[in-house]
Formats: C-alpha cells, sequence, structure tokens
C-alpha cells in the first residue's frame, strides 16, 4: 500500500472553505481539471470528466460536515493504482485561516510506489494551488 499527502494553509475560514469544497459534486468550481462533475446513485457517487475527457468514477464513502471532511473511493479512473481511497479534509487554524488536507492510499498497479506516490502527490498539489487561486479572487 503507498500513500500521498498535500496539505496547504489558507487565510480563509474554514467554514468558507469547506462551503466551497465540501459538496462532494464541487470540485468543478474549484479544479480547473475537472471540468464536469455528475452526480449519481443520491449523491454518493460522481462521474468526473478531465480536462483531456477522461472519464473518473468516485463513490462518497464517508461525510463529517462538522469535520469537514469527507472520504471516497476511485471505482473507474485511468490511473495506475487500485484500491484508491482518499480523504479531503479542511482543520481551522482560528485567526489564520484553515489548512486544507488531501490525502490518499492505493496499491501501485504496473509502476512503483515511489512513481503512484508522486502521481498523485502533484494532483493534490496542483489541486490545492488551484484551490488557493479560487479562493484569492
Amino acid at each position: 500500500m503507498s500513500a500521498a499527502r498535500a496539505a496547504l494553509d489558507v487565510p480563509q475560514a474554514a467554514d468558507r472553505v469547506w462551503q466551497l469544497i465540501g459538496g462532494f459534486d464541487a470540485l468543478p468550481d474549484w479544479l480547473p481539471y475537472i471540468t464536469r462533475s455528475v452526480p449519481g446513485r443520491g449523491g454518493r457517487l460522481r462521474t468526473l470528466t478531465n480536462a483531456e475527457g477522461g472519464v473518473i468514477v468516485e463513490r462518497l464513502e464517508a461525510f463529517d460536515a462538522d469535520a469537514r471532511s469527507y472520504t471516497y473511493a476511485i471505482e473507474r479512473a485511468p490511473f495506475p493504482v487500485t484500491g484508491y481511497r482518499s480523504t479531503l479534509r479542511v482543520v481551522d487554524l482560528g485567526p489564520a485561516g484553515s489548512r486544507v488536507e488531501w490525502s490518499g492510499t492505493f496499491t501501485p498497479d504496473g509502476v512503483s510506489d515511489a512513481e503512484a506516490s508522486a502521481l498523485f502527490e502533484g494532483i493534490y498539489r496542483d489541486g490545492l494551488t488551484a484551490l488557493a487561486k479560487t479562493l484569492a479572487a
């Protein structure tokens, strides 16, 4: 099992950040890589389309509005991993703002642990950078 993680501190309040990213179907609102999200199964499934036209299907496994976090699993994607499970979380830092944490675990499939971890660390890091730009606008 491999893992990836990224975090970003932002000067905005945790509730404001969570309002933007906390909806399971909200990725296109802040992540330019995802151009479309179509909900299914009563909101517990999302079918994402990325900028290249690739399709990613993810299933919501846990949602905690009070803790400002949700966990999801990939059912289908063009990534070289299996057993992918990820959590997106917003932590209140008080007057300093908030920290957004994005982490995942997975089993590499056809690539090394280092390659799979680097792939998702890059996705998380780029996603959090895009989030910071959206919040600053």
